[in-house]
């Protein structure tokens, strides 16, 4: 991954210690892209949030054959993904500051 972790990237550095768990280092060169460390964050969160992930599969194993477009779950989604967001903010947050 470009702009994580590298000995061979000259540019500025930054470190900071997510949650005990993680060190996060971002690099900045004029070339390259900012990395978002929300998408790594997210990938560490996921196995915490199992329980609304087996709910929203479950949904949508429940209703895939409807034919009629009425059945959803939206609610079910959005619940994974609170889980995970609700991980993330205070590592992200903290990263930022």
């Amino acid at each position: 991954m470009r702009g994580w972790e590298g000995k061979d990237n000259p540019g500025a550095e930054l470190q900071r210690r997510i949650s005990g768990e993680t060190v996060i280092s971002c690099r900045s060169m004029a070339d390259e892209e900012p990395v978002d460390p929300k998408k790594y964050l997210e990938e560490t969160c996921k196995p915490k949030c199992v329980k609304p992930l087996l709910e929203y599969q479950a949904c949508v194993k429940r209703i895939q054959d409807d034919e009629t477009g009425h059945k959803h779950c939206t609610g079910q989604y959005f619940d994974y993904w609170f889980c995970i967001d609700k991980c993330v903010a205070p590592k992200l947050l903290q990263h930022l500051k």
